[in-house]
């Protein structure tokens, strides 16, 4: 052969390995392909091998993974004209790999930017206290108004978290001192129940007391008692004047008769 002839050979089987190895697609499982021949969409291909046309047919690439994406910090003003701000966490994938591709430039900043307005918007309805004590609620309402604003996009959002909120420093010392004053309500409420229960039983055993003489002088005994293992140098027994009573009578000198 001729040099000119090996020289053809040789860019024809270049050319063929080029447009052999451009034809030839390898996607992993978490990927599809989504194939536009000749500006025309055609069904999503993979994961696994594949061939396409070169020229006429241009792959585009579509993760399917769950992306994790944070919102960043918004100024929010509740409806009690709070100032707060809050940040979030939105988990979602791509489940119709073409709408993804067609239907939105691109899914992942347009996701961004629905979250951050729907942040704003649905926590701007609710007060502080709801914000802090109901976050489970307004979870559930933020990933339903977003997946259902992404459904066109074919985009899942799953999960929707509200990770901090951050209150202005005069409010946190407004709460800690509202605060406050609620666990001391909340003690003496405790302390005056205590003290109705206390008198209450103290009723009852005066009752049984008093209807039973016996029972008063064991509790006098056993006060006697509690007296003596008391650490003191001068114990005073107090004597009911029942007990001493006979022996009195019995001492007193008879009067004389005329």
């Amino acid at each position: 052969m001729d040099p000119g002839t090996i020289a053809i050979i040789v860019i024809v089987v270049v050319l063929v390995v080029i447009i052999a190895s451009s034809a030839i697609k390898v996607f992993p499982e978490y990927q599809r392909g989504v194939i536009f021949r000749l500006g025309r969409i055609n069904p999503p291909k993979g994961p696994g091998i594949f061939l396409i046309i070169p020229v006429v047919d241009r792959v585009v690439r579509v993760d399917l993974r769950t992306i994790t994406m944070d919102v960043p910090s918004q100024e929010v003003i509740t409806k009690d004209n709070v100032p707060v701000k809050v940040n979030a966490v939105v988990y979602f994938r791509v489940i119709d790999p073409s709408k993804s591709v067609i239907e939105v430039q691109n899914y992942v900043m347009a996701t961004s930017q629905i979250a951050q307005t729907t942040l704003r918007s649905v926590l701007g309805q609710s007060d502080l206290d709801h914000l802090l004590t109901e976050r489970d609620k307004l979870n559930t309402r933020l990933q339903e108004i977003i997946d259902e604003q992404t459904d066109p996009w074919g985009v899942k959002v799953s999960i929707v978290e509200i990770k901090d909120v951050e209150i202005p420093g005069g409010m946190q010392r407004a709460m800690a001192r509202q605060a406050e004053a609620e666990r001391e309500r909340r003690a003496k409420v405790i302390a005056a129940e205590g003290e109705f229960q206390a008198s209450e039983r103290l009723q009852q055993a005066a009752a049984v007391l008093s209807r039973t003489p016996a029972a008063i002088q064991l509790r006098y005994l056993q006060t006697l008692a509690e007296i003596a293992t008391e650490k003191s140098s001068t114990t005073v027994f107090p004597i009911p004047i029942d007990l001493i009573e006979p022996f009195l009578k019995r001492h007193q000198t008879p009067e004389k008769t005329d």
